[in-house]
């Protein structure tokens, strides 16, 4: 019925209104009621128009890795007030879209003859506060060279990764490595709990005693479960779709943007949802929790 509308309005100038609702069979009251409600209509389309270049500018700062309950959080991060369903609608309408996470197979390789450490974290995957809970993992990245070895620690009161190694091995000096890093700059208290699956590299002799020689305590969980290392699975998730590429040239190029990644995106920007603060980066999480513990 719209079109109808619109030829009665375009051909107005050339003909009587009464003729071109006559043989197009419009009742005249119908038409100028479409009339009046035109010029709302115009005003929402512009409207909306604009809510989808700040959703997209949004969107692209977000690496087009956020969906809709982000870009929601973020608009109000940014002093826009928009109802979350208007920006579904919008996103929908012209296909923006957040990105959806790959099943990740496991590296884990357990030692038979180590004795792993017990499980003090029990899939309790929150802490009170910054620096006495760590989670860690390897994961795998592909290049022509040959795969890229990535080791991290985030900390589970912020999500922040506060140490992470890469090589193209995957031996113990690996999360050594990166677990240097975590106690060089993540802040921990004496007795940190440092969490990990059965894999060979945190059962090793060479991680038991730097564990032991920097005061932490280590845990593992069971073998072939990856629910008891749910934290750092959906971290690896979460960078393999939001950094995009699914192989490198060289393991340089994958270094770079690992290193770009993690430290000047999803450290420093991008949101996470908070059980208490609600969307916040994992750095502005570190400083709410500090700024609560110094109050």
């Amino acid at each position: 019925m719209s079109e109808l509308y619109r030829l009665i309005h375009a051909e107005k100038a050339t003909y009587p209104i009464v003729l071109l609702c006559r043989v197009l069979k419009v009742a005249r009251s119908s038409y100028y009621a479409w009339c009046e409600g035109e010029a709302a209509r115009r005003a929402r389309q512009a409207a909306d128009d604009a809510l989808a270049h700040e959703i997209t500018v949004v969107h692209i700062a977000s690496r087009h890795t956020y969906g809709v309950p982000r870009i929601h959080a973020e608009l109000r991060r940014l002093g826009r007030r928009v109802n979350r369903k208007r920006i579904a609608r919008v996103m929908r309408e012209r296909d923006i879209r957040g990105v959806t996470r790959r099943r990740r197979r496991s590296l884990t390789r357990p030692d038979k003859k180590a004795t792993p450490a017990p499980d003090l974290i029990g899939r309790d995957f929150h802490a009170e506060r910054p620096g006495i809970k760590l989670i860690g993992d390897i994961t795998y990245l592909p290049t022509a060279e040959g795969w890229l070895y990535l080791a991290c620690w985030l900390d589970l009161a912020t999500r922040k990764v506060v140490g992470y190694a890469m090589a193209d091995h995957h031996r113990a000096e690996l999360v050594v490595d990166a677990l240097n890093m975590a106690h060089g700059r993540g802040g921990l208290e004496p007795g940190c709990v440092v969490h990990s699956d059965r894999g060979s590299e945190y059962t090793s002799a060479q991680f038991r005693y730097r564990i032991r020689e920097l005061g932490l305590r280590g845990s593992c969980g069971r073998t072939g479960s990856c629910f008891d290392n749910a934290a750092a699975e959906s971290f690896w998730a979460l960078l393999k779709e939001e950094i995009g590429t699914r192989a490198w040239p060289n393991r340089a190029t994958a270094r770079a943007e690992v290193f770009s990644f993690i430290e000047t995106f999803y450290n420093r920007r991008r949101l996470r949802k908070h059980r208490t603060f609600g969307y916040l980066t994992p750095a502005e999480t570190r400083q709410r929790q500090q700024h609560i513990l110094a109050a």
